[in-house]
């Protein structure tokens, strides 16, 4: 009877213990599901690797450096030079595809996520249809490629927002602040979606692309009055200024130079006017242009620090929720300052809703600092931004690395994080592989195998490919320049001459890997 006794309590003792070990992983399993990051990622327009608070600029900032101090700022990252592509291949992981070309608010929806959009889209042609924004998101509000930020006396904007891909009126926009003006309304609509995220078990992905800097430089007069004076000292002091922070920031390798002062060398997009094209010192200028040339630049700085406050909102949002610890938060810029002439009404200076001006490529330079040309261009300039991620409990706050990435590693990221599979087809179609790697080594603070390649620039008139720690650039379709640059990164010294088998070494990997990439037809 006592050892029937003892066995009998043995068992049951096993039983128990069995039945909590299966309820412990039943709640982990469960928790875990829960616990699935939300993701934030945000991005800005137009705006140079300089013009940001946590990289150097004097532009008040202070959520997005928030945002830097509590996790990790990457001091190389680059996106395809121009807004389209640059968002073409963030969204999909491809430099360029077509049909089975996968959204990644597709990858968050197979994972359970519930998706929102706010924004910006522009895609390049090759993108299918079932990749926009009212085909992969529960919620999307957009316009495409550029808009005013007012709503222009003529009572409707250059081009039109649509909402659940329903083209809509300006009147039929929802807007919490008068005059309505497109950074906050964006981020009305966002805030207002979130409120259903937050009733809902699900995850949540939301996509917020803003415009800005994006031009027309139009402003509210209470963020322009913030900077009104503060350029009087002119680019090419505050170049040098920005120059000096950067290196206290240390987001910059030591032995980087500051590149000499240039305008902008792009001879195809026009229209070339002189004072817009081309760098002349700020000494030379007559009180009133300088005047003239400060209010630009202040409506500038006015529309990145209205950004800034909107993020605050997100970010408030966010918190008082209770979602903010356990929110993965990206931001980046599609491509560097823009130089181009663009102004449309002469006659009225920038910021009202009756003008329609953009910033000149002095003042392009100076937000690129210290690198070379602008918008368009693979050289750093415009192919270089800042990458900024945030994630409480995953990325070490303040942290700041070496490593480079790229907007086609987003994909491969979100990939990684979400912890799901590829799709083998999508519409019908056999998927395209996906052309960059993850970063989620990166954000919890190991080493990643580095790609063995980066492509950007826009076209093959404006290309740079890099390599390890070589890269090729070129401008208006002309030769190949090479830099070594992990020694020059402001590329100041073209070796192309000096190293001519390290040229063709990099030009015949290039003509090898664009064929891979679907570049091969990239011509234009």
């Amino acid at each position: 009877m006592k050892t029937i006794r003892n066995n009998t309590y043995s068992m049951t003792l096993i039983a128990g213990l069995v039945f909590c070990l299966l309820l412990t992983n039943c709640s982990d399993i469960k928790k875990t599901d829960q616990e699935k990051p939300n993701i934030v990622l945000i991005m800005a327009d137009d705006i140079g690797f300089s013009d940001i608070g946590a990289y150097g600029s004097e532009i008040k900032t202070p959520n997005i450096d928030g945002l830097a101090n509590n996790g990790m700022k990457f001091k190389t990252f680059y996106n395809m030079a121009k807004c389209n592509p640059t968002r073409s291949s963030m969204l999909t992981g491809l430099y360029k595809g077509g049909n089975g070309a996968v959204h990644i608010a597709e990858l968050t929806r197979q994972a359970g996520y519930y998706n929102i959009m706010s924004g910006k889209e522009h895609f390049d042609s090759w993108v299918p249809e079932y990749c926009k924004a009212e085909n992969v998101f529960d919620h999307s509000f957009y316009f495409w490629a550029t808009t005013e930020y007012f709503r222009p006396p003529s009572g409707e904007f250059e081009r039109p927002f649509y909402l659940e891909g329903r083209e809509i009126k300006a009147e039929e926009i929802e807007y919490e602040k008068a005059p309505m003006y497109k950074t906050d309304f964006i981020t009305d609509y966002a805030i207002k979606w979130l409120d259903e995220a937050f009733m809902k078990e699900d995850p949540f992905f939301l996509y917020l692309p803003y415009h800005a800097a994006h031009y027309p430089l139009q402003a509210r007069p209470e963020d322009i009055a913030k900077y009104r004076g503060k350029y009087l000292k002119g680019w090419d002091q505050l170049r040098a200024e920005r120059f000096e922070k950067m290196k206290e920031l240390k987001i910059l390798p030591q032995n980087t130079k500051l590149s000499a002062a240039e305008g902008n060398l792009n001879k195809i997009r026009g229209p070339f006017v002189p004072s817009y094209t081309d760098y002349y010192p700020w000494e030379g200028l007559s009180d009133a242009q300088k005047d003239s040339l400060d209010l630009e630049m202040s409506v500038f700085a006015a529309i990145i620090d209205r950004m800034d406050q909107n993020i605050g909102r997100v970010l408030d949002k966010l918190k008082k929720n209770g979602k903010l610890e356990n929110t993965l938060i990206i931001f980046l810029v599609d491509n560097g300052s823009c130089p181009f002439y663009s102004n449309k009404i002469k006659e009225v200076q920038p910021g009202p809703a009756n003008s329609y001006w953009s910033l000149r490529s002095t003042w392009a330079n100076l937000g690129n600092t210290p690198f070379r040309q602008y918008k368009q261009s693979g050289y750093e300039g415009g192919s270089h931004t800042p990458f900024i991620v945030s994630w409480p409990g995953v990325i070490q706050p303040g942290t700041i690395t070496d490593q480079p990435g790229h907007v086609v590693d987003i994909a491969p990221t979100f990939l990684d994080i979400l912890d799901t599979k590829y799709p083998e087809t999508i519409n019908g179609h056999p998927t395209i592989p996906l052309h960059g790697g993850s970063l989620l080594p990166i954000f919890k603070g190991e080493k990643r195998k580095e790609p063995d390649f980066f492509i950007s620039g826009f076209t093959e008139k404006f290309r740079m490919f890099r390599s390890g720690e070589w890269k090729i650039d070129r401008m208006n379709g002309e030769d190949w320049e090479l830099y070594h640059i992990k020694e020059d990164g402001a590329e100041t010294n073209n070796l192309a001459q000096q190293l001519p088998e390290k040229l063709k070494e990099l030009t015949r990997k290039y003509e090898q890997v664009r064929t891979s990439v679907n570049l091969s037809n990239d011509s234009k």
